[in-house]
């Protein structure tokens, strides 16, 4: 009866996270899909704690709320007092990051999340195995259990050292976001790979080797650093969605390790779910995800000709808000510019000002705008911005050459004509807001400084381009004040 009640919850919280992974897909049930996905984990793990002691779960479902089968002991056993703590430290060290985590520190605290779930596979199943003694090990049973126990060691610590590199680099911790390559890279990559493989099929081979575990895991943690380090900060965001689904496959792995049905769904989930977001990110660049990982895009900065920034007009607020005061229709592109100034809710109240002069406002959402899926659409969902207003690149591009005005902040490669006409751009094909097509453009930029990609942009020196040099919060503030005046 015990096993059964634990298989209907596990397929309960499964129900759980695939209702969860649904309500996630949008802004709008974003919040309430964190919630269903906690009650699902809260019930996976409670189920897993409690079938350590099957009487439990009797006596709580024939009423019994103070079991009969629970002992001092039981409760009082250092592995009890573990888990409390571990259950206690992790909720305040997430209640502590989501009160203190800016939204532009949002991919790294995601890529720390994916670093220590595939530090937790790891260090779980090492511990799995050095709990069993050799001979244990040296059986039909412990073979297979050297490959699993294998797989989910190479996936964990790649996934872990990876997704440390990653944040160290959106963090300008190490490299400045910039690819790091170096002669033979791909081939050194592919060699430690190999060794990582081997390992596991001599241990597969001779399982009682359980030693095997240590030098797997260093070649493991090497690999993952030689994996991220050549990726360009422009495509840090499809890493780190990789990244989350190595997590899940890890966990998944262990899963099976442990033989433990919940670690094997959610892993699966969280595997399947990275692996498409991947995808859909690759598309929306019209890059291979080959391309992504060994391109190394952003590595060549190009030279910006000073005659060129010599010939760029300068414009201010009161010059912009002329411009916006006339408008009839105006399209808000917001870039990670915008998240790095904290601008989302300055814009907001320019928007409102705009509309009660009866001008029609719009916001065009680029998929890989920021430094995450879904990054900029967040971000104007904290100022209240309708969701009726944000519109994908499919939806908005076809409008954009009968709008008066176009204000991107802090956007750079997503609105590169380059993308378009220049065949030698390491963005050429990569599907862009077509912003050059409205009547009048006005760029908010602190500089000139070409984005991630590392290439100059056109757009900037065009003759219907409005430069507004500066802090992208304080030249919103700007065009506040003077459309008040106007």
């Amino acid at each position: 009866m015990s096993e059964q009640i634990a298989i209907y919850a596990y397929v309960l919280a499964a129900v759980l996270f695939v209702f969860a992974l649904k309500a996630m897909a949008s802004p709008k049930t974003a919040r309430r899909g964190n919630l269903i996905g906690a009650v699902g984990m809260l019930i996976a793990i409670g189920v897993t704690l409690l079938a350590q002691r099957p009487e439990m779960i009797r006596d709580i479902v024939h009423g019994n709320w103070i079991p009969t089968g629970l002992t001092v002991p039981a409760i009082t056993s250092t592995g009890w007092v573990f888990v409390i703590i571990g259950i206690v430290a992790g909720s305040l060290i997430g209640a502590f990051l989501a009160l203190t985590v800016k939204m532009t520190g949002m991919p790294q605290m995601v890529a720390m999340f994916n670093g220590f779930g595939g530090l937790a596979s790891g260090l779980v199943v090492f511990a799995v195995v050095f709990r069993r003694s050799a001979a244990d090990m040296a059986t039909e049973a412990g073979q297979t259990l050297a490959v699993t126990v294998g797989v989910s060691t190479l996936i964990g610590w790649v996934t872990f050292t990876g997704s440390v590199i990653a944040f160290a680099k959106l963090q300008g911790v190490v490299f400045s976001g910039k690819p790091v390559t170096f002669p033979l890279q791909k081939i050194a990559n592919f060699l430690v790979l190999l060794a990582c493989v081997g390992a596991i099929v001599v241990w597969g081979f001779a399982p009682e080797m359980r030693w095997i575990i240590i030098p797997l895991a260093l070649l493991a943690s090497a690999f993952g650093v030689m994996f991220v380090i050549p990726i360009g900060g422009a495509d840090m965001p499809v890493v780190i969605s990789l990244l989350n689904s190595y997590s899940g496959l890890a966990a998944c792995a262990t899963g099976f390790v442990l033989n433990n049905p919940g670690l094997i769904i959610a892993g699966s989930l969280v595997g399947a779910s990275g692996i498409v977001l991947t995808r859909l990110m690759c598309h929306a660049m019209n890059r291979s995800l080959a391309n992504v990982l060994f391109a190394a895009v952003g590595s060549k900065v190009a030279d910006i000709d000073t005659e060129r920034q010599k010939s760029v007009k300068r414009y201010t607020g009161q010059d912009g808000a002329m411009i916006l005061a006339n408008a009839d229709s105006v399209i808000f592109v917001p870039g990670y510019g915008l998240a790095v100034a904290q601008a989302q809710h300055i814009l907001k109240e320019l928007a409102d000002l705009l509309e009660s002069r009866g001008t029609t406002v719009k916001y065009g959402i680029h998929p890989v705008a920021g430094r995450m899926p879904g990054h900029m659409n967040v971000l104007l969902a904290e100022a209240d911005v309708p969701y009726e207003q944000l519109c994908d690149l499919e939806t908005i591009n076809p409008e954009f050459e009968n709008t008066d005005a176009v204000v991107t902040i802090g956007a750079n490669d997503v609105i590169n004509p380059a993308a378009r006409s220049d065949r030698d751009s390491p963005i050429y094909g990569m599907p862009i807001l077509d912003v050059d097509k409205a009547r009048t453009v006005m760029i908010i930029k602190r500089s000139l400084s070409p984005g991630f990609a590392g290439i100059d942009n056109d757009l900037f020196y065009n003759a219907k381009t409005l430069m507004l040099f500066g802090d992208g919060k304080a030249m919103l503030t700007d065009l506040v004040a003077a459309m008040k005046e106007a």
